[in-house]
């Protein structure tokens, strides 16, 4: 079971993953770079995929780049897992595609994602070009090379091993840096620029479309204050 204090709002980086617990935010259709394990504090968690249909368990994952939005209704434990690490090995094999059910998942806990490792099904020179990209400064010439690929090289290969170009996810460590900024007291705006993004409006666009929401929705979570009611 969930530790008696799962409803006090939390955000949290670990090796490999993000964890978020509290309530569930109605927000628009999006699409992340991550797997997203979602686990209902009680009840059942809700998300509706891109055809419309709702899914609805304990537990469900959305893969990445999968299109869905999250139901409001009830808090939640949820769990954002790099696509290069161990674990995702686990949820690629049995949750590859789109909004699946996973009552097996009903008690995940971080104990068991910290020491995952990097993947072991996917290509070496991924899990290596993963990490490489989101250094500062870093080009995807400079990426290709450290890996022995052309660019274009690995930009197919990318797509066909995570079903996303580098830059999306490089997109989408940004965000989890701003994030972390965000609880940690820091403004919008220089959040963004901790991030590595443009401006405000620029980590504004990237988190509606990669998350569902803006940084000012997601400023309550983050920092763990209750909701007001509606």
């Amino acid at each position: 079971m969930l530790a008696a204090d799962a409803l006090v709002p939390a955000f949290a980086v670990g090796e490999g993953y993000a964890a978020y617990r509290g309530p569930a935010i109605d927000v628009a259709a999006h699409r992340h770079a991550a797997f997203q394990v979602a686990i209902a504090v009680h009840g059942a968690v809700a998300v509706v995929d891109a055809s419309g249909t709702c899914h609805r368990d304990t537990a469900l994952v959305v893969a990445p780049m999968a299109r869905h939005r999250m139901l409001e209704g009830t808090d939640l434990l949820t769990f954002f897992i790099d696509p290069h690490c161990a674990f995702a090995d686990r949820l690629r094999e049995r949750h590859g595609d789109g909004v699946t059910a996973a009552p097996e998942l009903r008690d995940l806990t971080e104990a068991e994602l910290r020491p995952a490792g990097p993947s072991r099904a996917l290509d070496p020179r991924i899990v290596t070009a993963m990490d490489a990209v989101s250094a500062p400064g870093a080009t995807m010439p400079d990426v290709a090379a450290r890996v022995g690929l052309s660019p274009q090289r690995l930009r197919a290969l990318a797509r066909a091993q995570v079903g996303m170009p580098l830059l999306r996810w490089r997109a989408w460590v940004r965000l989890r840096v701003a994030a972390e900024a965000l609880r940690d007291g820091r403004s919008i705006a220089d959040a963004a620029i901790t991030g590595g993004f443009a401006d405000q409006a620029h980590l504004t666009r990237w988190m509606r479309e990669m998350m569902g929401l803006t940084p000012t929705v997601a400023l309550p979570a983050l920092r763990g204050q209750p909701r007001r009611a509606t």
